[in-house]
């Protein structure tokens, strides 16, 4: 073959090669983007929280999603600690123990491992404020320190039972809310400090000691009913002033005017919570029972028929402004649910728990695209007294922000999904 020949042959099997290798970069770059494009799919056909999983998870799920720090939970900047991430952590508690999911598990320590230092100080909490709302999350602690063994945790709720030991209180033994809120019990209270106080109890004292703590938690719902029962309705007032001098007591009795719901909430969860670790030989189990049964009536009689829902203002449900809140509806329908489960409450009442859980899916849940899931119509916040001062009128408790996911609502609906088992 001659010289010339046999270059252009050269040159011709080069540009085969090079539109092969080209053909094949192309089809390779196609087979990419079409790869590419139906991952992008699945990815946007996928829910960030999956649908077929139980109402509980998917709400837990949901609140992770919404505050991956549990120390953040209910809208705040910083990490603290408070009582509101207690009761979500208590309700992710339940669901851990329903799926064993170590992210659940893992949420939760992680809000006592950032909060709690090595030598058992509590990071934003001060002892000498005497405030029970700092007590709730106290339960993680609880929760944890037969787990972990760390003596941290330990220490840790040693310094809350110290709070309770140094409590100011009532001339007859009731513990003031907080210092600043001088001679006043809140039924708020009843939840924030007796489970805790109860628990601790049962785990760490024995004998005379243990029996002098069951007896001072009882006396705590003793005597919130018989300052705050209105024997009218069978209703609670949501506080009372020992001293009346508070703008919102009434002058001879001492109670807040109306009767909210979430205060009455808190205190059904309490009640059911707290017979969770009274010893069953102790005679106020039987009076913290019938104190249940109580509540339990005299909440069917303000009940919204239609929806199963209950108002902000308890009986004032005709009243211009007022509406059908989702915390307080989702106390109560935990406290049914638990009640009836435990045999506190007859059959009847897990009937109306699921009558409310029901009304609370259909009217005040909604699902996001991603599978995120809201609860709307929470009232953000309400107390009594303070600066600006709050003087528990209807207005004031009908005119307070109204909000969706409260964690005062999300955490009493997950612990009712679980009881109802939904």
């Amino acid at each position: 073959m001659k010289k010339k020949e046999y270059s252009i042959v050269i040159s011709s099997a080069f540009l085969v090669l090079v539109f092969l290798m080209m053909f094949s970069c192309k089809n390779e770059n196609n087979e990419t983007s079409e790869t590419a494009e139906n991952d992008s799919n699945k990815n946007t056909s996928e829910k960030a929280i999956p649908e077929d999983l139980k109402w509980s998870e998917r709400m837990m799920l949901s609140e992770i999603k919404r505050f991956p720090k549990a120390s953040k939970l209910d809208f705040v900047d910083k990490p603290r600690w408070s009582y509101t991430n207690g009761l979500v952590l208590t309700a992710a508690q339940r669901v851990y123990k329903q799926t064993q999911k170590e992210k659940y598990y893992d949420y939760i320590y992680a809000y006592a491992d950032e909060l709690i230092e090595e030598n058992g100080i509590i990071k934003t909490y001060d002892i000498e404020k005497y405030n029970l709302d700092m007590i709730k999350s106290g339960d993680v602690l609880l929760y944890l320190y037969p787990k972990t063994k760390e003596e941290r945790f330990k220490k840790a709720a040693d310094t809350l039972r110290k709070q309770l030991a140094g409590q100011p209180k009532t001339s007859d033994g009731g513990f003031w809310h907080k210092k600043r809120y001088t001679h006043q019990m809140w039924l708020d209270g009843l939840y924030m400090a007796e489970p805790f106080y109860a628990q601790y109890t049962k785990m760490f004292s024995e004998g005379d000691k243990a029996e002098k703590a069951y007896n001072e938690i009882v006396r705590q719902f003793d005597l919130i009913q018989e300052h705050t029962l209105d024997k009218e309705t069978g209703l609670l007032y949501h506080g009372w002033d020992e001293s009346k001098e508070q703008k919102w007591a009434n002058n001879e009795t001492g109670t807040s005017p109306n009767f909210w719901s979430r205060a009455m909430g808190w205190y059904g969860m309490a009640m059911v919570d707290v017979l969770d670790y009274l010893p069953e030989d102790h005679p106020g189990r039987e009076k913290i029972i019938g104190y249940l049964n109580q509540y339990a009536e005299a909440l069917l009689k303000v009940q919204d028929q239609e929806t199963g829902l209950w108002y902000q203002v308890l009986d004032k449900g005709d009243q211009d402004g007022n509406y059908l809140e989702a915390t307080g509806s989702s106390m109560f329908a935990y406290t049914f649910a638990k009640g009836a489960n435990q045999g506190y409450l007859s059959q009847k009442y897990l009937e109306e728990a699921e009558k409310t859980y029901k009304g609370i899916i259909n009217n005040l849940v909604t699902v996001e695209d991603d599978g995120t899931v809201n609860l709307n119509q929470c009232c953000a916040v309400a107390g009594l007294g303070g600066d600006p001062y709050r003087d528990a009128s209807f207005e004031y408790y009908v005119n307070e922000e109204i909000r969706s996911n409260d964690p005062k609502g999300t955490g009493p609906f997950i612990m009712a999904s679980l009881e109802l088992n939904k």
